[in-house]
């Protein structure tokens, strides 16, 4: 019997009522009802200090950043909401990439043993009319120039503010379609490239 792929879903955003929480969900959904066994993580759990090498070379990584990379190890797919400040990476998602990136004790650096052949699906949403597309651009670069294997399927919602209703879905039947079919296809192609 085929083992069930394992995803890592989260958002690059620890608001409380963040719409891209609500957006990775849906496709963390997606990915379940295709068979995949999902773990979600809101980084508000594990809070990590700004990315500063002298705090690292005095105490090591923190605690918080070891989970965040056992979690990534554990995990063969990433579904990844990404929220746009100033048409690119939120600092949190960008702080969490930064500080993952970093070796851990008895790991030659550089340290993206997390990263390397993991496969991605990144999606947005955002208030704006582009739904969050230009973040996802740098986004996409960042985890491919580290080892990711980025699925070219993503989804960029508009107008967030209007997007979802009260329990968190799309409104817009064929929109909320659509982001769980990315879970869906992050999940076969995990289950062809680990079988």
């Amino acid at each position: 019997m085929p083992i069930a792929p394992k995803i890592l879903a989260f958002a690059g955003s620890t608001r409380t009522d963040s719409f891209n929480k609500k957006l990775v969900k849906i496709a963390a959904a997606g990915a379940k009802a295709a068979g995949a066994e999902v773990t979600y993580l809101d980084l508000r759990d594990l809070p990590m200090p700004l990315y500063d090498q002298d705090l690292e070379d005095q105490a090591g990584l923190p605690e918080n950043v070891l989970k965040f990379k056992q979690l990534m190890k554990s995990h063969q797919g990433l579904l990844i909401a990404c929220p746009e400040y100033n048409s690119s990476i939120t600092p949190v998602l960008k702080n969490a990439i930064d500080w993952a990136s970093r070796s851990e004790p008895g790991e030659p650096p550089p340290g993206l043993s997390c990263f390397r052949d993991k496969v991605a699906v990144i999606m947005s949403a955002a208030a704006g009319g582009f739904g969050g597309l230009r973040g996802l651009v740098h986004v996409r670069a960042i985890l491919g120039n580290i080892g990711v294997l980025v699925l070219p399927d993503q989804r960029c919602i508009p107008q967030a503010y209007e997007a979802f209703d009260e329990q968190g879905n799309l409104k817009d039947a064929q929109q909320h379609a659509s982001v769980a079919e990315l879970g869906a296809k992050l999940t076969r192609v995990v289950g062809k490239l680990h079988s």
